[in-house]
Formats: structure tokens, sequence, C-alpha cells
């Protein structure tokens, strides 16, 4: 078994026409990987899904040949599983840090809504190909995929249905707006009634953001519009039916299909 204090490993495997993110703990002991062709999970130890799927996300956003995630695997597992423990508005400490790498700024933003009649699922796994949804939002204004990209420093352009990081154009809209649709698929299913889900991307960096041409979905925000963004949307749902929709979002079974 991986020691409590471990960190992480990733690193990325491109042979023979192959292309695979291992996760290890500190140690050496293999945790298991990751085909980014088929978008198969394989772990070595059962316990240790949830810290290589998120530690695979992690080191797929952070654009670096190898990644050292100072988290333990308690606290990591701690996170997933608490989809089927208390509330989104009371989240633990292990799970407060394990997200913290990955956009802990933005969870504490949302988190706040959970006074004011939302609720909130951290960490949501999309099936059983490694994908994490950062954050789901629930509450009165509708409910929402919320997914962070951070570029400190570089210019991050905005305009109609493209994103450009220092001229480079990046897919995020596309990965938002699919994600959205899988998650609202997975919930109509699991609730057995109409929903919309609306993609959110917040992004971080030198923002040239251009509001009036934004596309209808998703939503781009700048960090610093978290949560207030939220506050201001007309009431969508009632808090009955947000609670139930919440519990149901909370279950690992609605997510693995």
């Amino acid at each position: 078994m991986v020691h409590v204090d471990e960190a992480l490993i990733v690193r990325r495997w491109r042979r023979y026409g192959a292309d695979r993110l291992y996760v290890t703990g500190e140690s050496g002991a293999r945790l298991g990987c990751v085909d980014l062709q088929s978008g198969e999970v394989i772990v070595d130890q059962p316990a240790a899904e949830a810290g290589v799927r998120r530690a695979a996300q992690a080191y797929l956003r952070a654009d670096v040949t190898e990644l050292v995630l100072p988290l333990t695997l308690d606290k990591q597992l701690g996170s997933l599983d608490a989809l089927d423990g208390p509330p989104a508005g009371e989240p633990s400490g292990s799970a407060q840090s394990a997200r913290r790498e990955r956009g802990g700024s933005v969870r504490t933003r949302l988190d706040r809504l959970t006074q004011e009649g939302w609720q909130v699922v951290h960490g949501v796994p999309l099936g059983r190909q490694g994908t994490v949804v950062d954050h789901l939002l629930l509450g009165p204004g509708g409910i929402f995929t919320v997914t962070e990209r951070a570029h400190p420093g570089r210019r991050v352009r905005v305009e109609g249905r493209s994103i450009e990081v220092d001229g480079r154009p990046v897919p995020y809209l596309r990965d938002v707006r699919l994600e959205a649709a899988r998650v609202q698929g997975l919930l109509r299913s699991a609730v057995g009634s109409q929903l919309r889900v609306r993609g959110v991307l917040v992004l971080q960096g030198v923002l040239d953001l251009l509001p009036d041409e934004q596309p209808d979905e998703p939503l781009v925000v700048a960090r610093h519009d978290v949560p207030g963004i939220f506050r201001g949307l007309p009431e969508r749902l009632e808090a009955p039916r947000v609670d139930a929709v919440a519990a149901i979002a909370r279950q690992r079974t609605t997510w693995q299909r």
C-alpha cells in the first residue's frame, strides 16, 4: 500500500504507437496508468483509482513533462468518496486539500454559494475513462459544470466561438460544451426528467474577454466574477428540486455509465 504522506508522480510514455500516462507513488510503486488513445484507466491497486484519475487530469492541464502532486492518496480518495458522503456545502479538510492543486480558489468561491441555496459537487468522475468534472453547481439559477483553465501572465483572448492563448487556438469551448452535454445526459437518465446543464468556463490570465460576442454555450467568465455571476441569474429551480437533483448527483452510480 502507498504511505499516507506520499506524493503522486505522473509521467508520459510514448513509444511503439502507444501513448500512456503512468502514475506512481513517491516510493516508485506503480498505482496505475491511463491510455490516452483509448481512454482506458488501468489501476494496479483498486483503492488508487481515484488518485490515478485525478493525477492524470492534473497532468494534462499542466503542460509539463513530469508532474509531482504533493497530495496524499487518502485525501484524493476522500474527495471522490464525498460523492456518496456529506453535502457539498460541508467539505472535509482532506477534500479541500486534495483539490487545492487543481483550482482550489474556484472551489472556495463556489462553496460560498452554499449559504445561499446552492449546492456543489466537486470532482465528478464521468464513466471509466478518467474524465473528471471539476465542479458541478446546482442552485436557484440552474445546473452548471464549472471548469477552470489558468494561464497566469499569458494573454487569453475570447472572441465569438474561439479562444486563443498567446495567439494559439485552444479547444476549451468545445471541451466544456461536450462535458456539459454528457453530464446533462447522465443526470436526465438518473433523475428521469428533463434537465438543462450549462457549461461554464472560468479563465485566469491576462484576459481579452468580449462579452457581447460570447457564444450562448458555454458561459465564459473571469475567475474574479465567481461566484457573483451566479447570484445574478434568474431563478429556474426551486429549493426542493435542487436538493433532490443534488442528492442524485452525489451518488457514484449516477456517473458510472
